[in-house]
């Protein structure tokens, strides 16, 4: 991810120079990465070419930074971290300055220039003896925002980055969700479960560490891994399995660079839904194969949109059109869409370091 300039909206509309093969590992990178012990082998069996051809062609795909990273996605509340979406409103010529010196913050795993009322959006994660409160107060004070807005899950209907990259739309249809409606969840049915942490032994820890280090692009990636762990490869892709069934860890993926992979245009879409209807909308928003994450956040005076969707598509156009469609859908007319102008990160948090 770019800690660096920021990338703007214009300058990461690619996609085109990607081939077929390209788009194929891609899927698979993504949704459906395979904890054996080769697993190039196994993912180039599936498209057709070697296990050479294949790491060469992740290789050159990591080069072009359209696949960031290779690892574990794990649940920052059930570690027992905090964790909230964050607003702040800075005067134009103080947002790049200020947007860096937040980045500089661990828990900060995305930030985003974006359009409307609030020009800086970003998350941030604290360990459990910090609190969130103090940490957005001190950043606010350092880099003089104008206002701040910190915005907690009240309920969490979807997690599920996936996309088609062979057709060119949204898929994620296979997502994690509390209640199960659509989504995965991890064998329970305890709708709380979500934001409850969960005990965490120190060998967990240590298995943690490593699964969430890039995974490197050779023939046998776990070896090395499973070694520093004093595990075998099979115990270690067993110790998987129990976080993923645990809630700790959400998937073993890869995580695209969306623009540079074609779909280059970002949209939080916010929606004012009354309370009486907040658990049936965000249901049916969730549904939808274009949305990413689909959450319920506090109201401010200033501030009236009670949900949020992440809508990534090919195009501006698309995304309104995705926004139409869960508009009538859902009944509710009353939304705006933050467009991304500017990424200024985008990682993942890493955990017990």
């Amino acid at each position: 991810m770019s800690q660096g300039q920021p990338q703007t909206h214009s300058d990461l509309k690619r996609g085109s120079d990607l081939d077929l093969l390209d788009r194929q590992i891609l899927n698979i990178l993504q949704s459906d990465f395979p904890l054996v012990e080769r697993p190039f082998e196994l993912i180039g069996n599936s498209v057709g070419i070697t296990e050479p051809e294949t790491i060469e062609r992740i290789v050159s795909l990591k080069r072009r930074n359209v696949v960031r990273q290779i690892g574990a996605i794990f649940d920052t509340r059930r570690l027992g971290y905090k964790t909230s979406l964050v607003a702040m409103r800075f005067r134009e010529g103080d947002l790049d300055a200020a947007a860096r010196r937040i980045n500089e913050h661990p828990g900060v795993s995305h930030n985003y220039a974006r359009t409307g009322q609030f020009n800086l959006w970003f998350t941030v994660a604290v360990p459990p003896s910090e609190t969130i409160e103090d940490t957005v107060d001190s950043m606010a004070r350092d880099t003089g925002a104008l206002a701040v807005r910190v915005m907690p899950t009240i309920r969490f209907f979807k997690i599920g980055v996936n996309f088609d990259m062979v057709r060119e739309e949204g898929a994620a249809t296979d997502y994690f969700s509390p209640d199960g409606l659509g989504g995965k969840v991890n064998g329970s049915t305890d709708p709380d479960r979500w934001n409850r942490a969960e005990v965490v032994t120190e060998q967990d820890r240590c298995v943690i560490r490593e699964l969430q280090e890039d995974l490197p692009l050779v023939g046998r990636p776990f070896a090395e891994m499973a070694e520093r762990l004093g595990l075998t490869e099979a115990e270690l892709f067993a110790k998987a399995t129990e976080l993923m069934q645990r809630g700790l860890m959400r998937r073993y993926s890869a995580v695209l660079h969306h623009r540079r992979a074609g779909f280059s245009s970002n949209a939080m879409a916010v929606w004012k839904v009354p309370e009486e209807r907040a658990v049936e909308v965000g249901t049916i928003m969730a549904g939808s194969k274009w949305v990413t994450h689909c959450y319920q956040r506090p109201t401010f005076p200033d501030w009236q949109y009670t949900h949020f969707t992440m809508i990534h598509a090919t195009s501006d156009v698309q995304c309104e059109q995705v926004a139409r469609d869960i508009s009538q859908e859902t009944g509710i007319s009353d939304y705006k869409l933050l467009y991304s102008t500017r990424e200024y990160k985008k990682t993942r948090v890493r955990y017990f370091v």
